[in-house]
């Protein structure tokens, strides 16, 4: 298994599951999403009602190796793979409960800008330290 900084589950939902199943692709990307910005908020200081700048995504990636369906949880795993002036790629892991089973894997890239003019501007202390800690972990 590949390591990762940051760990955390997931619980799935009933309404997680598609007419197949399992675990509908759409919900991993959610999910991805949400382990990220819960990380950034608990742990880089991110405040989503300040005035400090913000992370966009432009860029994301899924790859798919096995299924989930519920009442399954998701553990995730965050690292960082590329740590720029103004983005960052996050990769992340998707693994069964007890992470003996690697269900999917991908990456989302933020550039941080400004939250008023949307411009890309540098990232800052104390995220930058933060999300350093992360790279390579």
């Amino acid at each position: 298994m590949t390591e990762y900084g940051y760990w955390q589950d997931v619980p799935t939902r009933w309404k997680d599951n598609d007419h197949y199943g399992h675990v509908n692709n759409a919900v991993h990307y959610s999910v991805m999403d949400t382990v990220i910005n819960t990380w950034l908020i608990g742990q880089a200081g991110l405040d989503l009602d300040g005035d400090g700048p913000i992370g966009l995504c432009v860029e994301s990636h899924c790859v798919y190796k096995a299924s989930l369906s519920f009442p399954e949880t998701i553990s995730v795993g965050l690292r960082v793979g590329h740590l720029g002036t103004s983005s960052v790629k996050y990769e992340i892991g998707l693994y069964n409960h007890d992470r003996s089973t690697l269900v999917a894997e991908g990456h989302f890239v933020h550039v941080f800008v400004d939250r008023l003019t949307r411009k890309p501007t540098p990232i800052a202390e104390p995220m930058r330290g933060e999300l350093a800690k992360l790279v390579n972990a």
